[in-house]
């Protein structure tokens, strides 16, 4: 058996099991991708296939054997897609589960518990991880909206011209208002006519003097 998966039967897991996944995962490998864990399920009585789960850096990968153990098929799902991971201890053995974010669900039972329990301690904090690697991209993506939206904002609304200077203008002279004249007072005129006519009235004196008295009284207004 190769040395390099020595490291991956420390929890009691199956050797022939962990040599085909092993052989079959070093395969499926992308640049800096590294296997952390493998886990292999233990059905009770018989327990010839199998399933196999497999943790990397970069993803969850569930396989099943298949064509009575001569291939094996898996399902990938990778970190940023997994909004969740769950363990459930039964009497035989745990069930570890994985939920994606378009919330499809895969899992693995029968699964030694010492087992699962590294497969959750280790999906748990990958998944914290790829939480706030999750919000760091969308506070990116509203910042970089933000900014898009002011510069676009501030180059297609035409800005108001500022408004031309007023002329300055010297300040109208004010001419000088002309006196005004003190008119007679109405009263006391009104006075005068009315004892010129009583005068008139009372044939002290002629139609002749009545109007030249009345018109020099009315010249004076």
């Amino acid at each position: 058996m190769n040395v390099m998966m020595d490291k991956f039967l420390n929890d009691q897991q199956d050797p022939k099991a962990v040599e085909k996944v092993y052989t079959r995962l070093v395969d499926l490998l992308t640049t800096g991708e590294e296997i952390i864990y493998i886990a292999t399920q233990k059905k009770p009585l018989v327990n010839i296939l199998p399933d196999c789960v497999a943790l990397t850096n970069k993803r969850v990968l569930f396989f099943t054997p298949a064509n009575l153990g001569l291939s094996i098929k898996f399902i990938d799902f990778v970190w940023k897609d997994i909004v969740d991971v769950f363990i459930k201890e039964e009497i035989i053995g745990a069930i570890f589960t994985v939920k994606t974010t378009n919330q499809a669900e895969m899992g693995v039972d029968y699964l030694p518990k010492v087992q699962a329990r590294k497969l959750y301690q280790y999906a748990q904090g990958r998944k914290e991880e790829e939480r706030e690697l999750r919000r760091q991209r969308e506070l990116e993506e509203k910042r970089a909206e933000s900014g898009s939206f002011n510069f676009d904002h501030a180059a297609t609304t035409p800005q108001p011209a500022a408004p031309a200077p007023e002329p300055v203008t010297a300040a109208p002279s004010i001419a000088a208002a002309p006196p005004v004249q003190e008119e007679p007072k109405r009263d006391e005129l009104t006075e005068k006519l009315k004892k010129l006519r009583t005068l008139f009235d009372q044939g002290l004196i002629s139609q002749d003097e009545y109007n030249a008295k009345k018109l020099e009284l009315l010249s004076d207004l």
